[in-house]
Parts: structure tokens; C-alpha cells; sequence
């Protein structure tokens, strides 16, 4: 069968996609977006947590077919747009950035997933008009991604120092 549906922006199409496919083997496979990692292929690890209809999921536990007419924003589309003069650091959103400073990441293979959930936290928080997500939120919110690296530590400080950044912008006038 034919997938049709829009992946951080761009409108996209999977063929042959056979019905017990995953949304997670057609990003990396088929469309070239290895940043969702495949890891516990049962919904468990959180590596593969992507954006369905802006609602995260595991891309692992999503049918390929189920993502047809809808929009998919993967770990890829948390960056900002390409500008061909610019570095690629400077291209990084602010939780990607916050978690490169504040040492978040460790072997990488969680990372991804920890992004989007962080990310997802942040625009939640912000949306409803709230401070800076405390600890146990924040702890809460990335409750179902695994990382065998980390104490978490530096991953709850990276989620904070960003949600931090946001939040001044927005102040500024630099919505989101």
C-alpha cells in the first residue's frame, strides 16, 4: 500500500508499505530519517518518540498506515529550517542546544526520543501560561524514555535550562 502523510513539513509517500509495517521502520528506512532509533520495538524505551497530529508517540507501536493524511514531526524537524550560510549548530532548537551544554547526552540512543518528550514538556508548559516545569514534572514527562547511561541528572537540568531559554523568549517576543 501507498503512505501518504507530512513529515516535518514536507509532504512525503512511502510505496509498498505491507500492513504490519511500523511508522518507525518507514521514517528510517524508507525515508531516510534515522534519528527515531529502533530499540525495544515494544513501546517501552521511548527511543523512537516522535510527533503523530502533534501527540507523542512511539513510532514503534504506529502502524505505518495510521500515519496516512497526518503529520509527523520527527527528532529531525525540532531544528530550525537550513540556511544554507549557517553553521548546523546554530540550527538546533533550544532543548537541543540545552542538552548539548548541559552534558544530556551520554551514548545517544535515547537522546532523540528525550528530545521530542522534553520538547513536547516545554510547549505544554508554555501553552498553558505556566512557570518553568519543576523537577518531578519534568522527571514525570520523561517517565517512559530509558536511558543505561545517565543518572538523569544532567538530563532534568539540560529539560530545565531550556524550558528556561523559552520562556525568556517568549518574554522578549520571540514566540515559539
Amino acid at each position: 500500500m501507498r503512505v501518504a502523510f507530512t513529515v516535518n513539513g514536507e509532504e512525503v509517500a512511502a510505496d509498498d508499505v505491507w500492513p504490519g509495517e511500523s511508522l518507525l521502520y518507514v521514517l528510517r528506512e524508507r525515508l531516510g530519517l534515522p534519528g527515531s532509533k529502533n530499540a525495544c520495538e515494544q513501546g517501552e524505551c521511548g527511543s523512537c518518540t516522535v510527533y503523530l497530529d502533534e501527540v507523542t508517540v512511539c513510532a514503534c507501536m504506529v502502524a505505518a498506515g495510521q500515519a496516512q493524511g497526518r503529520r509527523v514531526r520527527t527528532v529531525e524537524g525540532l531544528a530550525a529550517p537550513e540556511d544554507a550560510d549557517a553553521p548546523p549548530e546554530s540550527r538546533l532548537s533550544a532543548v537541543q542546544e540545552a542538552f548539548v551544554e548541559a552534558g544530556a547526552v551520554q551514548c545517544g540512543f535515547c537522546t532523540p526520543g528525550l528530545l521530542v518528550q522534553a520538547d513536547d514538556l516545554i510547549a505544554r508548559t508554555a501553552a498553558a501560561g505556566r512557570a518553568v516545569p519543576g523537577d518531578a514534572e519534568i522527571r514525570e514527562a520523561l517517565a517512559g524514555n530509558l536511558c543505561r547511561c545517565t543518572g538523569y541528572e544532567a538530563i532534568v537540568a539540560a529539560v530545565r535550562l531550556a524550558a528556561e531559554r523559552e520562556r525568556a523568549a517568549a518574554h522578549r517576543g520571540g514566540a515559539r
